[in-house]
């Protein structure tokens, strides 16, 4: 189930008038809560639900032992090396017996090793790092243990962070399952102003800007010039950034509605003046998240510029990896590492840009490397880089496309003061007129969307 579908608004149609008819009963608001999110993630495939309750009863059961004096480190590695062991298993299997079956095809013994292949279940990775938050975070005393394993399941499953995220903190989530608070005219103001914000930003630019130039660009770049793959790599970070962006505006928009808020996840990044501020602008709860889990346990900023440079370089190739085990996903990383660690020793040295020039060359550097990022494996990104350097083929750009990208980037550069007074002006808006609004928006944005639904970019991590 996906959120731009017919499908889903009348799943959350139902959830969201079940959870005002159990409002004031915790337990069956909770109960229902929890076999919504289930019932959504079903909808793939139910087998994976049982996967997704086995990460939940691991995640509830070290919990419960994790503050016992002198089992702290034991249950910590232990559950931390099931998460870890469970998403390294499903997220790179496939890889190594792809590269095994080449093996035995180089040495002149081919074999057949799709029986060997594994199903990558949707959202794995965001389900176990709550998994992982919530330990964590009960080791260091930032949460209670839950003795209800409800509390757990609730917080695990919770469908509308489920499947792409955003990371939502267990010290962030649990206090709200007990005291949810019910959306007044603000929240729903503010709610309504995401979700239709989110719907435009996935189902038409994102969308129109995939299918009508940045797929056929890098599916095909020889048959392109060079100004068209530049322009689709150019497209490319614009759609990248709607379609995630769009996804976490829903989900928080969604889970507002429900009585529960997630902290934003986007923050307009392409104006980013440095990496550093680029990271702290993007995927916000995945990189807060690598910072306190990863970076800071490997050493974070202790020791000297040479180490700290080294854990930050370590940290993002990890960082790269997790998207996916390709060379690709780690040169990404890697040049993101090394960038990090270039641009601190400048800063250390007393560098610095202009401040247009600085948000110019930070863009310049993300757009960049946007490039192995989108591409399917290494040839297709040597493939790309030639078309970029030379490419003799076609220039066939519809001016819509100019349109699309040019708003994908508005979002990013204007001010944050006209949403800011369209929430202000909701907010005065009867709940019926909210509705109404809601309502005809998200068909109208569903008549502007092309035939079929397009898969988030981020269900494959």
């Amino acid at each position: 189930m996906v959120f731009p579908t017919l499908e889903f608004v009348l799943f959350f149609a139902v959830v969201l008038a079940l959870n005002l008819a159990v409002d004031g009963h915790p337990g069956w608001r909770k109960g229902m809560l929890v076999a919504a999110s289930y019932l959504f993630y079903a909808a793939w495939d139910p087998r994976m639900c049982l996967l997704m309750a086995a990460m939940t009863a691991l995640a509830w059961g070290a919990g419960l032992l994790v503050r016992r004096p002198g089992w702290t480190k034991p249950v910590l590695v232990v559950a931390i090396a099931g998460f870890l062991g469970t998403l390294g298993y499903f997220k790179y299997a496939n890889f190594f017996v792809l590269s095994f079956g080449q093996l035995l095809a180089s040495l002149g013994l081919e074999r057949d090793m799709s029986w060997a292949g594994v199903v990558l279940p949707v959202g794995i990775s965001f389900y176990i790092f709550h998994g992982i938050s919530y330990v964590v975070d009960t080791a260091r005393g930032k949460v209670e243990p839950r003795a209800n394993p409800a509390d757990v399941a609730f917080y695990i499953s919770f469908f509308p962070h489920l499947v792409a995220g955003p990371i939502v903190r267990a010290a962030d989530f649990l206090p709200q399952i007990d005291h949810p608070r019910p959306p007044d005219a603000g929240l729903r103001a503010e709610a309504v102003t995401l979700i239709l914000t989110g719907l435009f930003k996935k189902m038409v630019v994102a969308n129109y800007l995939a299918v009508m130039l940045v797929d056929p660009v890098f599916a095909y770049p020889e048959g392109h010039s060079a100004a068209m793959a530049w322009l689709a790599l150019l497209g490319y970070a614009v759609q990248i950034y709607c379609d995630f962006s769009g996804y976490s505006d829903i989900a928080i928009g969604v889970a507002l509605l429900l009585g529960y808020r997630f902290k934003a996840n986007f923050n307009q990044p392409y104006r980013a003046r440095s990496l550093q501020d680029f990271w702290r602008r993007w995927h916000i709860s995945l990189s807060s998240f690598i910072r306190d889990y990863l970076y800071i346990p490997l050493g974070g900023n202790r020791g000297g510029a040479a180490r700290q440079s080294f854990v930050l370089f370590v940290t993002m190739v990890l960082a790269g990896l997790w998207h996916g085990a390709a060379w690709t996903f780690i040169l990404w990383g890697a040049l993101h590492g090394a960038g990090l660690a270039v641009e601190r020793a400048g800063r250390a040295a007393g560098v610095r840009l202009p401040h247009a020039l600085a948000v110019l060359a930070t863009f310049a550097f993300v757009a960049a490397l946007w490039l192995p990022f989108r591409a399917h494996d290494s040839a297709g990104a040597m493939a790309m880089i030639a078309a970029m350097a030379g490419g003799s083929g076609s220039y066939d750009v519809a001016p819509v496309v100019y349109v699309l990208i040019a708003l994908g980037l508005a979002m990013n550069l204007l001010p944050l003061s006209a949403r800011n007074g369209a929430i202000l002006t909701l907010s005065r808006v009867p709940a019926a007129g909210q509705a109404l609004i809601l309502g005809a928006g998200t068909m109208l944005l569903f008549a502007l969307s092309q035939e079929g639904t397009a898969p988030f970019i981020y269900f494959q991590f």
